[in-house]
């Protein structure tokens, strides 16, 4: 059988992203790679998107902005992640209010982490997305508190990393990948690198 990183032996692959979950998910399939930055922070989108079309658009997004920078032999790999939640995406907290108040809105419900892919070389591109159904405890003001001063959740769509503390007392359920909710399906992304 043909191991990941036989397939692509001869290839370079970079991953446009600066999120340390992402980088360490993907080590974890055995393949070599180098990181770049994806030079796009502009994380906007058509309002017409389904919650579904919003994390790929936004990985297409990301890999447009070095996508003039492939050679031949590359193959780059960007992806972006969701949190959907009373019909919204609630994004990144802009400040610690910002983050008691988007995980006081995910406190005692189900919501959805959607991640969208986009795998491409110079000649080619593939998407795909992962959702996963995530169940939050009802969670105190205390325990927010707690978790966003000690953990600083700033950087993570939805102000919470489920591999953190508030992972381990806060979530009671999810339903589909775990890693999808780290920010990278490495199960699907497996596959459609085998299949690429």
């Amino acid at each position: 059988m043909l191991l990941l990183r036989e397939k692509f032996q001869n290839t370079r692959i970079i991953l446009a992203s600066g999120s340390p979950r992402r980088q360490f998910l993907l080590g974890e399939l055995g393949v070599n790679f180098e990181i770049i930055g994806n030079g796009n922070d502009d994380e906007t989108y058509p309002e017409s998107l389904t919650k579904r079309q919003i994390p790929v658009y936004l990985a297409v997004k990301k890999s447009e902005a070095v996508f003039g920078s492939l050679e031949d032999n590359d193959l780059l790999i960007t992806a972006d992640t969701i949190v959907w939640c009373r019909k919204k995406v609630l994004g990144k907290p802009l400040d610690r209010d910002d983050a008691i108040r988007i995980l006081a809105e995910l406190s005692g419900r189900k919501h959805q982490v959607i991640t969208g892919v986009c795998i491409r070389n110079k000649s080619r591109a593939i998407t795909f997305h992962s959702l996963t159904k995530v169940f939050f405890h009802k969670l105190t003001a205390d325990e927010i508190i707690y978790y966003i001063d000690n953990y600083k959740p700033f950087d993570k769509a939805g102000a919470y990393g489920i591999q953190e503390w508030i992972g381990f007392t806060g979530i009671k359920a999810i339903k589909g990948s775990y890693f999808n909710v780290m920010g990278l399906p490495v199960d699907k992304l497996y596959k459609t690198l085998m299949d690429f």
